[in-house]
């Protein structure tokens, strides 16, 4: 399943802009190699079991491309970090023929020198045995690891088919030159939860020497690769472009500053987290009465976040909310997340503290569980009184009865630090 996937961590989103016409010419196959550019991308991997989507790996790239050459490094790990693939493709930035290649993870080594002909070795991990490569290539031929980048620069239209010759290394083959068949491009949408619907080519490839098809869906107008459906003997994986670049957020964010602001300085924020239930219903729903409903605390354990309250912060936020209610919600970048404290309660009473803070605003958030006790009255009948066989009225029975179920609160707060040195304490209460 694995090999499935990181066989082509290559084809996995190089962001390609329409800038001009350059054509390179590979056999009767012409692209347009001003599409190439510098990128980075990242892209999360599901198999369809079930019916549903489980996450396999995830992986990383970055592609680089100067007067010569045009160069896609890459790295995939599985979930759990228990095998990771590193691989490298080299090709020609103008004529697109493979330079070289390499690949290292848990299975085997691979490293190719294309020239005149093919050299290099094959290590299998597994036996050790090492095959060396010496193979005379006739043919004109793309790297199997690069050309899926290379889609993204046919003259891609409904109906539009081609075969591309790839060099494909594996020691039990007889030739190693074999077919990647694009049998079909038709028009489709892509759909993504950041930045909605995009217009896409929906190109099928068949690979000749692995059975493998693949259904990459290219933006018609960037020909980024928003996603690529797998199938392979019964089964089916799922790669998404995860958008690390999306960032609608305008302001800067400085990120030495703001870790400065978390470490640098001698301000201390000391607190208690609690829960005030509320056990009236009807009119009085949502009025706790002061002394009878006892703080819940926060369990020892329970995190507490603190997040730097800088402008940045400030337009994501409230762009996320915005966002949320459409069902989609905005990520923080890397630099971002990484400028997040976190703390933990430390006893049974929900106390918890940060320190060598610098002056500044923080916004002071968490989520705990708590047990939440309802009070209802319930009418089960009616009581009629009759005097001398007439009718006077008629009295209401009731019965109350007291439910425990088990709640989430969730609490946000906004914190300020005036000077150096101070000590500020807060109450991050929640009165249901």
């Amino acid at each position: 399943m694995i090999h499935a996937i990181t066989h082509k961590t290559g084809l996995l989103a190089v962001l390609l802009m329409l800038t001009g016409w350059c054509y390179a010419q590979t056999g009767k196959v012409s692209f347009d190699t001003k599409l190439l550019r510098n990128a980075s991308c990242e892209m999360v991997c599901y198999a369809e079991t079930g019916g549903g989507l489980t996450e396999i790996s995830t992986f990383s790239y970055n592609t680089a491309i100067d007067n010569k050459t045009f160069a896609i490094y890459t790295s995939l790990v599985t979930v759990g970090g228990r095998d990771r693939w590193v691989d490298t493709s080299i090709v020609d930035a103008g004529s697109l023929k493979p330079v070289y290649r390499s690949s290292y993870n848990r299975k085997r080594n691979l490293v190719l020198r294309y020239g005149k002909e093919v050299t290099g070795y094959y290590l299998d991990n597994s036996n050790g045995e090492k095959t060396v490569v010496k193979d005379q290539v006739n043919a004109t031929v793309l790297d199997d690891y690069a050309y899926p980048y290379l889609l993204g620069l046919l003259p891609l239209t409904s109906g539009y088919s081609t075969s591309l010759d790839v060099y494909s290394f594996k020691p039990e083959n007889s030739s190693h030159v074999k077919q990647a068949r694009v049998e079909e491009v038709k028009s489709n949408i892509y759909t993504s939860k950041l930045t909605g619907t995009h217009k896409v080519w929906q190109v099928s490839v068949l690979e000749e020497s692995t059975g493998e098809r693949y259904v990459y869906y290219l933006d018609k107008d960037t020909r980024r690769i928003w996603k690529v459906d797998i199938y392979n003997q019964g089964q089916h994986l799922v790669m998404l472009d995860k958008e690390i670049d999306f960032n609608p957020v305008k302001s800067s964010f400085d990120k030495v500053a703001v870790m400065k602001s978390l470490k640098n300085g001698s301000a201390v924020i000391t607190g208690q987290v609690f829960a005030r239930d509320n056990q009236n219903e009807g009119m009085l729903s949502g009025i706790a009465v002061l002394n009878i409903n006892k703080k819940q605390f926060a369990r020892e354990g329970t995190t507490i976040v603190l997040i730097p309250y800088t402008d940045y912060f400030k337009e994501w936020y409230k762009l996320n909310e915005a966002s949320r209610k459409k069902g989609r919600s905005i990520p923080l970048s890397a630099d971002v997340a990484a400028c997040i404290a976190t703390t933990t309660v430390y006893d049974d009473k929900g106390h918890f503290e940060f320190v060598n803070l610098m002056p500044g605003e923080y916004m002071l958030y968490t989520e705990f569980g708590y047990i939440h006790t309802s009070n209802r009255t319930e009418v089960v009948g009616y009581t009629d009184t009759y005097i001398n066989g007439l009718f006077q009225g008629s009295r209401t029975n009731t019965v109350s009865t007291s439910y425990d179920s088990n709640a989430a609160a969730s609490v946000k707060k906004i914190v300020s630090i005036d000077k150096e040195g101070e000590k500020v304490e807060v109450k991050l209460k929640k009165t249901l």
